[in-house]
């Protein structure tokens, strides 16, 4: 809902690189700071600095709960000691609000005002009291005390770096540019793919913290109540709501869920009617003849449910005009088109003067629905449910029917070192996670990736949950555990997620990341999320949630097969999106980022296009992303450091 910047002197004087060390000189680079993001929060800026100027906080904000001004941000306790910033939403801010209202001078109806009064209450554990997607700086000038913390699964991002002496904070990598951040590649962390799936990112310098006996019916119907509660306190705002809606069973059911609520007096956002019709459901429609398009099953379900349907419409030329916009704002590159069919449709929300969404990301990574956790949910049996492949031909039978299903599942595991699938189990993500960081890089880069792709994975994890993986958990969950800590933090949640939306003041709300929901998924038996049927030979993904959810989606999408949201692969040569990259992927332009070799690119680009190729096709366009993020940021170009050429600039 908001955007942040922090920062803290760590020694020394107050003071960064090219600022001088005074009040206004901090003052301005935040200010200027605040300017990048102010596209997350339109509504109001507020900023706060310590007398010494050793500490400063800045906020834009986007007004959802009480949009009086008594909600602008930095919030203040009465002694003027304890000050802070929160970009996202809690829930159950009412309900403490009782708890303390006897010890805490709430100021505002802000949900976000509890942070102050639960940390005045519990010390630093008022984060085990937090419900819902934040990030947040707090700073208690008696104690000394900066903290930064974010959600459970980084829903809301919050990076960090040093430039000089100062500690910096923030919602977006861009902000920290005013204080004199030179960015500089990190290709060990690029070649090796730790920036998909650990705490480095592509720029040196720059962290961001990692994440860390009922029958059937009685877990569908558990699931159930947690999943309509999940859903009731993200329909609470004073503003505008609506929902992403795609051709799948988890958004359908976030829908369903909420029609169902609506009906029974639930307020949706700031309408009181009680209408199933202002439910409005937004929709990207790629081209029909593409292959990709879902929007005529989104249709059939907005009709059944009897809600506002609006299809967005995203040609070759819409995507191309939001390629560099995509990157910009997500500083993620990815080698697909998602993320600018998620700008389209947080723009088409907003013109309809919505603030709020709910999405159904994180479904597939608690209750198993995508194809690659097939074979780790086959690597062993389920003990702790009586009922699964208790036969071991039935066992066998399934191994074979899964790789007639999809045989690429196991490609590229006989590549991965023996130690390090021992160290995951033998789980396979590792292997389909390495195809990620295929791209043509120059030869010079082999010599600073000191490990493979599946080796640096596996590391990430450190020895205690490797230990588990090996001696403790099925390999089916372990496998959603490595795909939540990489694909859904790094990926999911900033290239089509709160980044891209907040560019239109749009804060999204993903119900299956409700950690009530989170942890009760995480211990649900394998051989409910997934089940294999011997009779027909068939498995069925996201079993259990499937039939918690059933009640709210149409057969169709009940019985519908996992089909993940992505764009189309191939495009006209010479149409819009291939003229873009040609325009980016320039030679002048590839060799300035420096690690990429190419000839091998130009080979890419020409076979994307002429052949219709669609892996070259992945591999130009995020080379291409890399470009608009050189030329954004202002990245100098990345050195062979056996070459007689020297880097210049500060190293962050």
């Amino acid at each position: 809902m908001c955007g942040l910047t922090a920062f803290l002197t760590v020694g020394g004087t107050p003071g960064c690189v090219h600022c001088a060390n005074n009040g206004p000189g901090l003052e301005k680079q935040l200010e200027d700071s605040l300017d990048l993001v102010n596209h997350r929060g339109p509504d109001a800026r507020g900023r706060w600095f310590s007398p010494d100027y050793r500490v400063g906080l800045g906020h834009v904000r986007l007004s959802i709960v009480d949009l009086s001004p008594a909600g602008n941000q930095p919030f203040h306790d009465s002694e003027g000691a304890i000050h802070a910033v929160v970009n996202g939403e809690l829930y159950d801010h009412e309900e403490y609000r009782t708890e303390l209202a006897q010890e805490y001078d709430f100021k505002s109806n802000s949900d976000c005002e509890i942070v102050i009064a639960l940390y005045r209450h519990y010390g630093i554990s008022f984060l085990n009291k937090l419900r819902g997607e934040f990030a947040l700086v707090l700073y208690d000038a008696n104690r000394k005390l900066f903290l930064t913390a974010r959600d459970r699964y980084g829903i809301k991002s919050l990076y960090y770096t040093m430039v000089g002496n100062l500690l910096l904070v923030a919602t977006e990598m861009k902000s920290f540019l005013p204080f004199g951040w030179k960015p500089e590649w990190d290709v060990t962390a690029i070649r090796e793919g730790v920036w998909m799936n650990g705490s480095q990112m592509l720029f040196k310098g720059v962290q961001r913290k990692t994440v860390y006996p009922h029958s059937e019916e009685e877990v569908i119907e558990r699931v159930r109540e947690l999943m309509l509660d999940a859903v009731r306190v993200r329909l609470r705002a004073d503003v505008g709501l609506g929902i992403y809606l795609s051709g799948g069973l988890d958004s359908s059911a976030i829908a369903g869920m909420a029609v169902k609520l609506v009906q029974e007096g639930t307020k949706l956002g700031n309408d009181t009617s009680g209408e199933r019709s202002k439910i409005d459901c937004f929709t990207v429609q790629f081209e029909k003849d593409s292959g990709f398009d879902e929007s005529d099953i989104a249709r059939r379900t907005a009709e059944w449910l009897g809600v506002g349907y609006h299809p967005v419409y995203l040609d070759e030329e819409a995507i191309a005009a939001r390629l560099e916009d995509t990157v910009w704002h997500s500083e993620t590159p990815a080698a697909n088109v998602n993320g600018m069919g998620r700008l389209a449709v947080a723009e088409a929300a907003h013109a309809m003067g919505k603030k709020v969404i709910l999405t159904g990301e994180g479904a597939d990574e608690h209750f198993s629905g995508y194809s690659d956790l097939l074979p780790n949910f086959l690597l062993e049996p389920d003990y702790s449910w009586p009922q699964s492949l208790a036969k071991q031909s039935d066992f066998a039978e399934a191994w074979k029917v899964m790789e007639e299903r999809n045989q690429r599942l196991a490609m590229g595991m006989d590549e991965v070192a023996g130690p390090t699938k021992r160290m995951l189990n033998n789980t396979t993500l590792c292997a389909r996670l390495s195809t990620f960081t295929t791209l043509p890089y120059s030869s010079w880069t082999d010599q600073l990736a000191l490990r493979s792709p599946a080796t640096a994975f596996a590391e990430n994890f450190g020895v205690q949950v490797l230990h588990k993986m090996m001696e403790k958990w099925h390999p089916l969950h372990s496998t959603q555990y490595q795909w939540m800590k990489s694909v859904l933090a790094n990926y999911i949640l900033r290239y089509i997620g709160d980044n891209i939306d907040m560019v239109h003041q749009i804060e999204t709300r993903p119900p299956f990341l409700d950690h009530y929901v989170t942890e009760y998924a995480n211990n649900i038996p394998p051989s409910l999320k997934i089940k294999y049927d011997p009779e027909s030979k068939t498995f069925r993904e996201k079993n259990i949630l499937r039939e918690a959810l059933k009640p709210f989606v149409t057969e169709e999408i009940y019985n519908r097969t996992k089909h993940p949201f992505v764009g189309p692969f191939t495009y006209q040569e010479d149409g819009p999106v291939h003229k873009s990259l040609k325009r980016l992927l320039t030679e002048e332009n590839v060799n300035q980022l420096g690690f990429f070799d190419n000839d091998r690119v130009q080979s890419d680009l020409v076979k994307a296009f002429r052949d219709k190729d669609g892996m070259c096709f992945q591999r130009a366009l995020a080379v291409a992303q890399y470009v608009v993020l050189r030329q954004r940021f202002g990245v100098k170009k990345a050195q062979d450091p056996g070459c007689s050429e020297t880097s210049s600039g500060p190293h962050v």
